[in-house]
């Protein structure tokens, strides 16, 4: 039989990564009762497999890199070793130092009630925890995503790697596989590269980051392949052989020949799946769409009126950064009985290769651009502390609509996240190339790629008949004022 709990709350929040601790925190910080429930570790898979041991990981192999191509600056540092055990603990580090930040001793200090376990909706308005009911007025649900797995042949025959079980490697790996070239599988991809595992991604669409502006997508791939990374797009995975413990054979095709690769390691990075089976959403009510995604209206309630949803397993963009406002969004509507909207229009991008591709808004790709909108580009050959690193494989680009808004953004090189930051805001507040082109930018830096592009904007504007001829009206009639002055 059993127990309620001698508490009810007006927010039970599902789920402890970045949506659910943000809306928590919110929550609380509202004057709400909120309790928080996680049936394994608070932190989500930004904290324990995600954003912060990739990006530690990344950095080891960046430096990796800079260290091969210091000779190409005048310096000289031998041969290079990489200690791949050292590596791993860099990266058990970083997600040490930054745990306690999402820890539950955190959320309570932020007044949120933590509970460890495993929540089940039994009713519409009915929850409980590992048996124990808890009451509740109103729900978040932020129980996030999960690596999709493929379903092919023999798959199963080897203990393959996902996102969440590579951090688990003691060893580098000597022949490395990667199904799927997207974000995950290029920043993976390229960093084991670097730091000394012979690689192969294989991708069945016809380019890696197909989500991007191809031109970004062929920049990643010149350099990823500068690497020593073996691309294989246009082929599917037919089957895997197990030949060892972890290691086999991977047999692919491109529809009209198969290759069979051998690999030590396979990593699958082919997409993300909703954690939505077993949170007794049906009993809730809560409606799926046929890719398992809660379905959510624009303020992100759900199809029970007493639920909300934010995170990954809305089908929204699955950013960390996306979580965490939509679950500051979905607990204040659901607290204070607000209707505030998701903004989809401005939601930036980041994947963090070498070069980094970031992007916000329309799509800049020349031959998919939205009616209205034009594209301008400029070459990060032009761009003087691209120059000066040496590092010219880039470009800034943006799509503004015909009174010089811009719409969208893509920016390739490095740190091109940062540089992006100033273009997220500019497509929120529909700012014009006008007003870009009119801030004093510092230099030399990479921004000075957008700031030209607008520049360029500009004087393309400046120079049009219309332009021209009001032009010439306006110097006419300040010579015209001249004249009666004098």
């Amino acid at each position: 039989m059993s127990r309620t709990s001698a508490l009810s709350y007006d927010l039970a929040v599902i789920g402890g990564g970045s949506a659910g601790i943000v809306g928590a925190k919110t929550a609380a910080s509202l004057g709400a009762r909120v309790v928080l429930i996680e049936r394994e570790r608070t932190g989500g898979d930004c904290l324990w497999t995600g954003c912060v041991p990739s990006k530690t990981l990344i950095a080891s192999a960046h430096s990796a890199a800079v260290a091969h191509a210091a000779s190409r600056y005048g310096i000289d540092v031998g041969p290079i070793a990489v200690d791949f055990t050292e590596i791993m603990r860099r990266v058990q580090r970083a997600i040490e130092d930054i745990e306690p930040l999402d820890s539950p001793a955190a959320l309570e200090q932020a007044g949120v009630n933590v509970l460890a376990g495993h929540a089940r909706f039994t009713g519409k308005g009915r929850l409980e925890v590992d048996g124990v009911v808890v009451p509740y007025r109103r729900a978040l649900l932020a129980t996030g995503a999960r690596p999709a797995v493929p379903e092919i042949p023999g798959l199963d025959s080897i203990p393959y790697l996902t996102s969440e079980t590579l951090w688990d490697l003691q060893h580098l790996p000597g022949r490395l596989v990667v199904l799927g070239a997207g974000s995950i599988g290029c920043e993976l991809g390229q960093a084991f590269a670097r730091l000394g595992s012979e690689v192969t991604i294989v991708e069945g669409l016809e380019r890696i980051l197909h989500r991007e502006d191809s031109d970004a997508s062929e920049a990643v791939l010149r350099s990823i392949q500068a690497d020593g990374v073996s691309v294989r797009t246009g082929h599917r995975a037919v089957s895997v052989t197990a030949t060892g413990d972890d290691s086999g054979t991977l047999m692919i095709t491109d529809g009209e020949t198969t290759t069979h690769i051998a690999f030590d390691q396979l990593l699958v990075a082919v997409g993300r799946t909703p954690n939505t089976g077993d949170a007794g959403l049906d009993a809730a009510g809560v409606v799926l769409d046929d890719r398992g995604f809660v379905v959510v209206d624009p303020m992100l309630r759900t199809t029970n009126k007493r639920i909300w949803a934010a995170g990954d397993l809305t089908g929204h963009p699955q950013f960390t950064h996306a979580a965490g406002v939509h679950g500051s969004l979905a607990a204040s509507n659901a607290v204070l009985g607000l209707r505030r909207r998701v903004d989809l229009r401005a939601m930036p991008r980041v994947t963090f290769t070498d070069p980094e591709v970031a992007a916000v808004g329309a799509t800049t790709e020349a031959d998919d651009l939205p009616d209205g909108l034009r594209q301008i580009t400029r070459d990060h050959r032009d761009v003087d502390r691209a120059v000066t690193d040496g590092l010219i494989n880039g470009f800034s680009r943006l799509a503004v609509d015909a009174r010089g808004r811009i719409a969208g953004a893509t920016v390739v090189g490095p740190r091109a996240g940062e540089t992006l930051a100033e273009l997220t805001l500019a497509v929120r507040k529909r700012l014009r190339s006008r007003d870009l082109a009119a801030t004093i930018h510092p230099y030399p830096t990479y921004a000075d790629g957008p700031w030209k592009v607008t520049i360029d904007d500009m004087q393309a504007r400046l120079s049009s008949p219309s332009t021209r001829r009001a032009t010439r009206l306006l110097g006419a009639l300040a010579r015209l004022r001249a004249r009666v002055t004098t």
